[in-house]
């Protein structure tokens, strides 16, 4: 008998087989959440220090400071793939991102402020 894979096994699968699919296609073909999409990608990530493009332009890319910081990636979760999972708007997605990041660009009470404007923008205070 053949063995049941894992979730992060058939995720694994499925993103090689379809390396453009979006998290949210691949949750509905898998009949998985989007959230474990983001972390199961998210690891892949912090395995490899590169990525792979479609085998059309297969070059690879380095990660770099423009588009994958180290303070994005505190926790092995970057705050916008978590943003995303959970679907945020603007203002709460801020508040998730200045909180997750306060301890890490040097000024963390500012940040924490930050955080909060946009709680009470939110919240309509």
């Amino acid at each position: 008998m053949a063995k049941k894979l894992t979730n992060a096994a058939r995720i694994r699968k499925y993103m090689a087989s379809h390396p453009n699919a979006k998290p949210k296609a691949i949750a509905e073909a898998l009949k998985i959440s989007v959230g474990q999409i983001y972390v199961e990608r998210t690891k892949l990530k912090k395995k490899s220090n590169t990525i792979t493009l479609p085998p059309a332009t297969s070059n690879e890319i380095k990660f770099d400071p423009v588009n994958h910081p180290a303070h994005y990636k505190a926790g092995g979760i970057e705050t916008i793939d978590f943003i995303e999972a959970k679907e945020l708007n603007y203002n709460l997605g801020n508040v998730v991102k200045y909180i997750t990041r306060s301890d890490l660009k040097g000024n963390r009470k500012q940040d924490l402020e930050k955080a909060m404007w946009y709680l009470k923008r939110e919240i309509g205070a």
